[in-house]
């Protein structure tokens, strides 16, 4: 499907830098810090809290797919440089990384948008490097800071082939509180759509 979008690009290429980058030896991590904490669509082979310096998760991401039209754009979340994200680190199931990887890919790069990068992440066990999916500043997909007004808007109408932006705000706010981690932007916004009776 050909996707006349201004934010998207070809997202073959950047899989199969992906899968060079990794090389096929050894496990393939993935920084989980939003819908792949409650919806990985894989059973991890291990699973450890993790952080990553110098990035930091925010719902500044356009989605005219997932989470919206290109009518009504919706958001999802991103990794943004600056600050530091708490999250999860899933392994890859070792016979099926690459074949897991691929399906992810259809989820998660649609339309190319996310920049992936390795990541060294800070676990219990360790330091190791993990696959994240990325946002440049400058992409046409990042919307910048809203208003509330404008926030609010999106929650009410933005709605695409996997639900509503707002459920997806719920979600992931809920799931970071289940693994004891505050986010208290997301906090915030969750706040804002009850005051406004969107919950």
């Amino acid at each position: 499907m050909h996707l006349a979008l201004p934010d998207a690009r070809d997202p073959a290429p950047l899989l199969d830098r992906t899968l060079h980058e990794w090389g096929g030896h050894g496990p393939l991590w993935l920084f989980a810090y939003g819908s792949l904490i409650w919806k990985p669509d894989f059973d991890p082979a291990e699973q450890r809290p993790a952080q990553v310096m110098g990035w930091h998760r925010c719902l500044r991401m356009r989605s005219r797919i997932n989470r919206g039209t290109p009518e009504q754009p919706g958001l999802v979340l991103a990794l943004v440089r600056g600050g530091s994200c708490h999250g999860l680190a899933l392994q890859l199931p070792p016979a099926q990384a690459e074949a897991t990887l691929r399906q992810l890919w259809l989820r998660e790069m649609p339309t190319g948008t996310y920049t992936p990068r390795w990541l060294r992440c800070q676990t219990p066990q360790g330091p190791l490097r993990a696959l994240a999916f990325t946002l440049d500043k400058h992409s046409p997909a990042h919307v910048g800071a809203l208003a509330d007004h404008d926030l609010l808007h999106i929650l009410r109408h933005a709605q695409g082939r996997y639900g509503r932006t707002l459920d997806y705000l719920v979600q992931t706010e809920e799931a970071l509180r289940r693994h004891g981690i505050t986010d208290r932007h997301l906090a915030r916004q969750v706040r804002l759509a009850r005051q406004h009776q969107l919950l």
